[in-house]
Order: structure tokens, then C-alpha cells, then sequence
């Protein structure tokens, strides 16, 4: 795997906790499931544990376990792997991030805790300094999704001076559909050499126009290989070609919200469907 100094950049696929009928991790389908990120879908670096990945209904000891399959499947083959480590209890956040390091992740992340909201900025950066603390030696990008978190700090007002509290900092996974809080990230800290990842797939190209340096989501698993094309239409300045890759995820997208479920795109990732 890449070593902790590479920037986190381009595509990043939030993976999906593949499960068996009587809600067991499915650890069988993983090694298939990286096989078929970089093989069909052209993309190299994973989020896992996270939202798509379910990791706050997960047990300790499930994401632990989680997190060590895909990091040995991964082993020369996935240039980054980043463990989400958010948890409500302090504690068991720490646990998470200094297993991570121990197994041979490349970074990890951490929302907001959301039960007991911090309240200003302060208290949140307090909370991510102790858990980047635990991991020391890698990159620590904190995972901005109000929506879920119900925390309305913003991105913008967290990341100043935030090396300062935290010198493993490397960047932001913004899951929000506030523009003017992502496009003021990029602006204020045009200094930085901050990973800005997009976290709401149907609205990157709006993203790198803004400036984002990559993305995290749940789409990148089965639209990998075209949103790649948008990326690369986007650096050719083919901003025509690029918008209609855009409409063509959104038309998906949008076909897939109109089900209200899915479960079923798990359930087909678990059985090994998509694979």
C-alpha cells in the first residue's frame, strides 16, 4: 500500500459491508469485491467502515475485523485504505484508530460524535485531537456529514488553524450539499496541501469546479469507471462531455432513489451479484 506521505486523491470507493442472510459479515466476497474495484471499475482507494459501510451499527469487534480483511485483501493491490474510527465513546474511537495503525492502514477518519453533540468548534476539536493522538503516525481526515450528525459546525470555521490542534491532518471528506461552506474550505486554505473529497456523488462535477481534489462515495463501487471519465473530461477541460457523464450518474442515481431501496444493492454485493 501507498506510504502515509501519498495524498489521498481522485476516486475513493465507500465500501459496502457485505453480509450473509443471518447478518454476518460475508468476509468470503472480499477479496472478490477489490478485485472488482480495481479490475472493472478503475479505482484504487477504499473508505471503509463508513456510512455506506454501516460502521456506527457495526460492533467493536466487527470493525475491527472488517478493517484488518479489506487492508490484507487490499495488500498490493489498493494504493490507500482509510479505516473510519468514529464512535460515540472517546474510548472506543481511540481503540479503533490505534488498531488501524497496527494493521497497516493509510489514514483514518472520523465524524462528529452525535448522540452528546459538541457544541462549538473547540469541543469538536478537541474530540478528533484525542483520537488522531491514538494514531500519530497517520494522516487523520475528519468526515463532515451534518445530515447524519445533526452537527452544524462548519467545515470551513473547523479547518482554521486545525494543523495547529492536530499536526496529522490531511484533509476533509465533505458530505454536504453546502457549496458556499466547500468552496470556502478550498479558499481559505489554498496554502495547505488539504485532500478536499467530495462526499456527495451526484454534485462532484459542481465539486471540482469548486476545487475538490477527490471524492468519497458510495456510487464509485458499481459507477466507478464513469465517473472516472468525468474526471478525466474535466482535466481535459471538456466541460461539455463532463456534464453529460454528471447527468448520466444522475439519471442513475435518481433511478435508484425513486426505489427508496437500497438494501438491495447490498444484498447483490453480498451474494457476490455484482462482483
Amino acid at each position: 500500500m501507498a506510504s502515509p506521505q501519498k495524498k489521498l486523491q481522485g476516486l475513493v470507493a465507500a465500501t459496502i459491508t457485505p453480509m450473509t442472510e443471518n447478518g454476518e459479515i460475508n468476509f468470503s466476497v472480499i477479496g472478490q469485491y477489490v478485485d472488482y474495484l480495481v479490475k472493472e471499475q478503475g479505482v484504487k482507494n477504499i473508505f471503509v467502515n463508513g456510512t455506506t459501510g454501516e460502521g456506527l451499527s457495526l460492533s467493536i469487534s466487527e470493525r475491527r475485523l472488517v478493517a484488518e480483511e479489506w487492508v490484507t485483501r487490499g495488500k498490493n493491490k489498493l494504493d490507500q485504505v482509510v479505516i473510519h474510527v468514529g464512535a460515540l465513546s472517546l474510548k472506543e474511537s481511540q481503540e479503533l484508530a490505534q488498531h488501524a495503525a497496527e494493521i497497516g492502514a493509510d489514514g483514518i477518519a472520523v465524524i462528529a460524535p452525535f448522540f452528546l453533540k459538541p457544541w462549538t468548534k473547540d469541543v469538536l476539536i478537541n474530540f478528533l485531537k484525542e483520537v488522531a493522538a491514538a494514531a500519530p503516525a497517520l494522516p487523520f481526515y475528519y468526515y463532515h456529514i451534518p445530515a447524519l450528525t445533526g452537527v452544524k459546525i462548519r467545515a470551513e470555521e473547523l479547518l482554521n488553524g486545525i494543523q495547529d490542534k492536530i499536526p496529522t491532518f490531511q484533509g476533509l471528506k465533505f458530505s454536504d450539499t453546502d457549496l458556499l461552506d466547500f468552496g470556502q474550505c478550498v479558499d481559505q486554505n489554498r496554502q495547505q496541501q488539504f485532500a478536499f473529497l467530495f462526499g456527495v456523488d451526484e454534485q462532484l462535477l459542481s465539486a471540482l469546479v469548486m476545487g475538490a481534489t477527490g471524492a468519497v462515495g458510495s456510487t464509485y463501487n458499481y459507477l466507478g469507471k464513469k465517473t472516472n471519465q468525468m474526471l478525466e473530461a474535466f482535466e481535459r477541460k471538456d466541460f461539455s462531455l463532463a456534464l453529460n457523464y454528471q447527468f448520466c450518474i444522475q439519471r442513475f442515481i435518481n433511478f435508484v432513489v425513486k426505489l427508496e431501496n437500497f438494501s438491495e444493492l447490498k444484498v447483490s454485493k453480498s451474494q457476490g451479484l455484482l462482483l
